[in-house]
């Protein structure tokens, strides 16, 4: 599916040909809970488009509604279809994109915060939030582009980003005391953000990736910094990143618990610009909602397919699950061949994916996406003794609230049937002519 200009106007008109459900909500909602309920009611679901009282502009939520929509939009029709995309769009990613004129797609509307499409999502939140915000920074000829949400003052008084430490946080540091200047992206494509989601080495542009995945981008450089930006994009913020810092946080992570109150760096917004070519569609993410999680762990999911798939000889199915935020659980299906081919694939998933807290391996009859089957399967399969394998006191993720100082005992349950026992675990079937 291609969508050269990355905008969601015409994400979503593909969407629709290609039958994908969207809500369309007629009453204008509330910016503070009312629009999150909406959300929240269609999460998993359906595309949601939606009016935000005080914005001149629609808004759209769960562009990824669930697995289906996202592998309509990779123009896959399997896993293996959808992780060789992702995989091909890392290893070969574009390295020129066609250069338009920024002018000719964006007008400028100020320099407000009160521009900014932000939200209030959970009763605790520490402020309004844009949860969909992509920034753009480029820093001695490397370009970098990542998600990090915003947190605009209830007073609208200053807009805080949560700035983990990553690639932009190394540029954040190098730029010292002048500050970082910046792009903010909000609303496009998101085969986009799925890019800026991954984690590439330092130096691969993850906008290149997105090229790889949409069929081509066309980028504008922004009037003051110069930053490429997708053309089709709905809003772009031009800004300065620090040095200065705010209180940030309470927020809602992908646990759906509240992540830590911080000091972060301060948006100073220098110049907000809207599309004029497209409809701009201000995108939103519910924190802790399914968009939220497909986004953060399918890249994982990827790398945790590729990894076990060296390892072992066939894997069947690997799936981050929803309960663990599809960040800190894994269920993985393979067809064993060999005993000891269970712990070989759960370390390699581990290994994949350094946040992963718990795996879980099963034989090929075993559905990862039903979980009585993956329960059946360590109450009928499971010795502890020769099946349970826990690496103490391993690096975690930071999400993890029981992690102490980033620590974690991490466990993988080998749940697959001995090879010399196989006829003692046979799944019964209903005979007859169905």
């Amino acid at each position: 599916m291609r969508n050269i200009e990355a905008s969601v106007e015409n994400y979503l008109e593909a969407m629709k040909e290609q039958g994908a459900a969207i809500a369309e909500v007629s009453e204008e909602l509330e910016p503070s809970y009312e629009a999150a309920r909406i959300i929240k009611q269609y999460d998993g679901q359906r595309i949601v488009v939606f009016n935000v009282r005080g914005y001149n502009w629609p808004f759209v939520s769960n562009l990824i509604a669930n697995r289906e929509v996202l592998y309509k939009a990779l123009g896959a029709s399997s896993d293996r279809e959808a992780y060789t995309v992702l995989a091909k769009a890392s290893s070969s990613p574009a390295q020129s994109f066609r250069e338009e004129v920024f002018s000719e797609y964006f007008e400028h509307v100020g320099e407000d915060l009160s521009l900014l499409p932000a939200l209030r999502f959970y009763d605790r939140d520490g402020g309004l939030y844009i949860t969909s915000s992509m920034f753009v920074a480029c820093r001695e000829g490397v370009c970098n582009a990542s998600i990090h949400r915003i947190m605009v003052s209830d007073d609208k008084s200053y807009a805080a980003v949560r700035v983990v430490p990553r690639h932009l946080y190394r540029m954040l540091r190098e730029a010292g005391e002048k500050g970082l200047p910046v792009a903010v992206v909000i609303g496009t494509d998101p085969r986009v953000l799925l890019a800026a989601s991954t984690s590439p080495p330092y130096g691969v542009f993850e906008l290149g990736m997105a090229a790889s995945m949409l069929g081509g981008l066309a980028v504008c450089r922004t009037p003051r910094y110069n930053l490429p930006v997708p053309c089709g994009a709905s809003m772009i913020v031009e800004a300065r990143l620090g040095p200065d810092r705010a209180r940030e946080g309470p927020f809602v992570d992908l646990l759906q618990l509240y992540d830590d109150v911080r000091q972060e760096p301060i948006l100073h917004v220098e110049g907000v610009y809207v599309n004029k070519m497209y409809k701009p569609y201000m995108h939103t993410i519910l924190p802790g909602g399914y968009e939220h999680m497909i986004l953060m762990g399918f890249p994982r999911e990827a790398a945790i397919y590729e990894a076990v798939s060296r390892a072992v000889a066939h894997v069947v199915k690997v799936r981050l699950t929803p309960a663990g935020g599809m960040w800190l659980h894994a269920v993985v299906s393979i067809e064993k061949q060999h005993d000891g081919d269970g712990k070989s694939a759960g370390l390699a998933a581990l290994a994949a994916h350094p946040s992963l807290k718990h795996v879980v391996v099963v034989d090929s009859d075993i559905d990862p996406d039903d979980p009585r089957q993956v329960e059946w399967a360590i109450a009928t399969r499971l010795q502890a003794d020769r099946g349970l394998v826990v690496i103490p006191a391993a690096r975690g993720s930071t999400l993890d609230p029981s992690a102490r100082d980033g620590l974690t005992y991490k466990l993988l349950v080998d749940a697959t049937i001995p090879i010399h026992e196989r006829g003692k675990y046979v799944r019964p079937t209903i005979g007859g002519r169905g």
